[in-house]
């Protein structure tokens, strides 16, 4: 085995035959990384080789690709793998395909090479390097068929530097303190769903506010906080709160300690991925269980929250759980119905909370010294840059609407096309109108996420179109001149179609800026694991929006796979990733001022 000082001490000729086999037939890579040495970590050593691949030429990447073989391919059944491969594929048990997924595999692969001119790759020992299933891979393999042949080149890269991250860590004997654990989290309670699977349907990750496996996944963090040495409890909104108490000589001492909060929300989306929100409550129950087992206490109470609800799925109601923390729920919102007519009054009731009791929840602004978020990305920016962390600068606003178009229900073949007054025609230029507004103005984005033709048939014109309007940017100003246009576009649009059409605001959050003083301690923080810093926006909503009503925020991405994809089962991260960014937030809590 060989250690970062070893390849940092030897020659150069000795450096490149030690990393011979991290880049397949490929010594080129080595080395030019060669001239980069000393190196301070692993982490810095992996950057390096990655931007060899990255800066050079087309034919070289391509060289490269072309380096690796197929996946149970010619040279498997041969035994012509280089050593580090055999490993790989068997590590997923692809030498023990069936009959049938042999078959599978060997039209793939040559439906593959005859579409892109090389053969696909992916690093089958998968996210948490234990190996993905054959059925996982047929079906990757399947889906990245469709991919243009840019997009594919660049997965190919991407997958060729996973395999090599993880072929490094075995060359010098790497062990992961946090990653592993964060993603036997996630995979265990991302098993915890609303949707039955009994029928052997693929499976679909709902976690709704209030529903039984939202109350599963809150029993399940709440012992995860204790077995790592928190005070924890379910408060009356649902939150799951741990509290890693900071050393003090009585109550009266602790009761002056000031509280750092960080955490992340449990809920989901409906299908969704297993690490939007859950990493940011699951990675810091980690560290606090390394503290702990070391005897190990910080100068300040370290708060963990798992926000209860924040996607706004069941009761159309988002932030729930941090709007509580601040202060700020709505009792109002107790009233609100799910499709099933009942209220949240009620499915917080039925869960055993005391709805009285939620205004208690709120913390007091000044016993705080901040809140910081660790989160997926949900977007593909670090993905593009090979960079596994990002500092947050600021959280996009967002507004949100509910529309409601009505117009004549008709014969479709009797109704003159001059005569209609088409509900979904006017949805549709509603659709266009956003999608050309929003591409306008810098770091504005516009959705219609929802559209529906209630009751709708085949020979009949829509009578009635409901749809979503989501309109986000990082500048208040620029989000809020999107909105009037479209607002007023709409109002236009069905004046000339005949169509009534009512809206109904359901989100108007102003973006949140993260706090420079915390920024630049993460960023020192990133810089100290061997990463470049890199600061991005964020255009999703999280609840460091809500939060920054009462502290200063700041946000950790880590990066998203899979093309930079969330809210889907496909989302997935690294345990790689997910160790970084939890050293990185020890270092921060450690060195916090």
């Amino acid at each position: 085995m060989s250690t970062l000082s070893d390849l940092n001490r030897c020659d150069s000729a000795t450096f490149i035959d030690r990393l011979r086999g991290i880049y397949e037939h490929s010594p080129w890579i080595p080395e030019r990384a060669a001239a980069g040495r000393p190196y301070a970590s692993v982490t810095a050593l992996k950057q390096a080789l990655q931007a060899v691949v990255s800066s050079a030429t087309l034919e070289e990447q391509l060289g490269l690709i072309r380096a690796h073989p197929e996946l149970a391919g010619k040279a498997a059944i041969s035994g012509q793998l280089t050593a580090e491969s055999t490993h790989e594929q068997a590590k997923s048990g692809l030498h023990l395909c069936s009959a049938e997924e042999f078959a599978t595999l060997h039209r793939l692969n040559a439906d593959y090479n005859a579409r892109f001119g090389f053969p696909f790759i992916l690093a089958v020992k998968g996210p948490d390097g234990q190996g993905l299933t054959r059925r996982a891979i047929i079906a990757t393999f399947s889906r990245r068929l469709k991919n243009q042949r840019a997009d594919e080149i660049a997965e190919c890269l991407r997958q060729i530097k996973r395999i090599a991250e993880l072929r490094l860590n075995d060359l010098l004997g790497v062990t992961l303190e946090f990653g592993p654990q964060i993603m036997q989290w996630s995979e265990q309670i991302g098993a915890i769903s609303d949707v039955d699977h009994a029928d052997g349907a693929e499976f679909d990750l709902t976690c709704a506010y209030m529903t039984p496996a939202h109350q599963r996944t809150a029993a399940q963090l709440l012992a995860w906080m204790q077995q790592a040495g928190m005070d924890a409890h379910i408060d009356a909104v649902g939150n799951v709160v741990g509290v890693y108490r900071a050393a003090a000589a009585d109550a009266a001492a602790a009761a002056e300690i000031p509280t750092l909060m960080t955490g992340s929300h449990y809920d989901t989306v409906r299908n969704g991925g297993k690490y939007d929100g859950r990493l940011g409550i699951l990675l810091p129950i980690a560290i606090v269980s390394y503290l702990h087992q070391r005897g190990e206490r910080l100068p300040y109470h370290l708060e963990i929250v798992g926000f209860a609800e924040e996607e706004g799925v069941r009761f159309r109601s988002t932030f729930l759980g941090s709007n509580a923390i601040t202060g700020r729920f709505d009792p109002a919102l107790l009233d609100q119905t799910d499709a099933a007519g009942i209220s949240m009054r009620e499915a917080l009731g039925a869960a055993g909370h005391d709805v009285h009791a939620i205004a208690a929840i709120a913390r007091d602004p000044a016993k705080l010294l901040g809140f910081v978020e660790v989160h997926i990305e949900q977007g593909p920016v670090l993905l593009e840059r090979d960079l596994p962390l990002g500092v947050v600068t600021a959280i996009a606003g967002s507004s949100r609407y509910l529309v409601q178009l009505t117009g004549l229900a008709s014969h479709a073949g009797t109704t003159p096309m001059t005569m209609r007054k088409d509900a979904a025609a006017a949805a549709a230029e509603i659709v266009l109108l956003v999608e050309q507004r929003c591409a306008q103005g810098a770091a504005l984005v516009g959705t219609v996420g929802q559209l529906q033709v209630p009751g709708g048939s085949v020979n009949v014109i829509p009578g009635a179109c409901h749809l979503s309007l989501d309109i986000r940017a990082a500048d208040d100003a620029v989000r809020l001149a999107a909105v009037h246009d479209i607002l007023q576009g709409i109002e236009q649009i069905c004046a000339r179609r005949q169509i009534e059409f009512s809206l109904e605001s359901i989100v108007d959050a102003a973006a949140a800026p993260c706090a420079p003083r915390l920024m630049q301690q993460l960023a020192q923080a990133v810089q100290g694991v061997g990463l470049a810093s890199f600061e991005l926006l964020s255009g999703a909503g999280h609840d460091a929006m809500a939060m920054a009503a009462i502290t200063d925020v700041a946000m950790l991405f880590t990066r998203c796979g899979n093309g930079g994809i969330s809210h889907n089962p496909l989302e997935t991260m690294t345990a790689d990733d997910a160790d970084l960014a939890a050293q990185v937030l020890l270092d921060f809590l450690r060195q916090y001022r």
